[in-house]
């Protein structure tokens, strides 16, 4: 068996099964959904969903943390906000494994260090790249943000379209759900949360 272990720890490891085993596993449910899996067609789909699995969930083999350990102190001094918006994310609801479209915008104020601006992105990738519950997403990045880098604050927005809710259920197309975590000077000077707020379009003040 293979065994992967998840950079959070609250998950432990996780024992995987083979490839082969992963296969199967697509065969049957492709003959739970009335196919027959050996018919041309079909023939190749159990490799492909696998090699798609691994596309879609790679966060589970990425380290988080580890793409923020580089970082950059010349900064001048710079001590006023940083924001990346309009971050494309696509994940996957861990209740129904229908995908999560949407975007994410980040935002901190540095103390002494500010880090590459990609590794943003990246740290959104690294967590969207699960089965998840947006709530819980935007708590990562957030968290994870303010540990490694220990900036003075730290807001997260994520704005997704959930299609285990579009797709089946109540069948709502255009629905937009909006998460947001607020740390340090973000969550305590109002000021600061509303100017985070006015540069990504303020999606929080359309939640009501």
């Amino acid at each position: 068996m293979n065994v992967i272990s998840p950079s959070d720890p609250a998950q432990g490891a996780v024992e995987r099964p083979t490839r082969a085993q992963a296969e199967e596993a697509v065969r049957v449910l492709l003959h739970w959904a009335g196919d027959d899996p050996a018919r041309e067609g079909l023939l190749d789909t159990p490799k492909r969903v696998v090699k798609a699995y691994e596309q879609w969930f790679r966060g589970y083999r990425e380290d988080p943390a580890a793409l923020l350990a580089r970082t950059f102190e010349e900064v001048e001094g710079y001590d006023e906000m940083v924001v990346l918006r309009d971050i494309r994310f696509e994940s996957y609801c861990e209740h129904h494994l229908a995908p999560i479209i949407g975007k994410a915008h980040v935002g901190y104020i540095p103390t002494d260090r500010v880090v590459g601006i990609s590794k943003l992105a990246r740290l959104v990738d690294a967590y969207a790249k699960r089965l998840q519950v947006q709530e819980k997403m935007t708590a990562q990045i957030a968290n994870t943000l303010m540990e490694v880098l220990r900036p003075q604050g730290v807001a997260v927005v994520l704005e997704g379209e959930h299609h285990c809710m579009s797709t089946r259920g109540v069948h709502k197309p255009g629905v937009t759900m909006v998460t947001s975590t607020m740390l340090g000077v973000f969550r305590d000077d109002d000021r600061t949360r509303k100017e985070f707020l006015t540069f990504i379009g303020n999606p929080v003040s359309r939640m009501g």
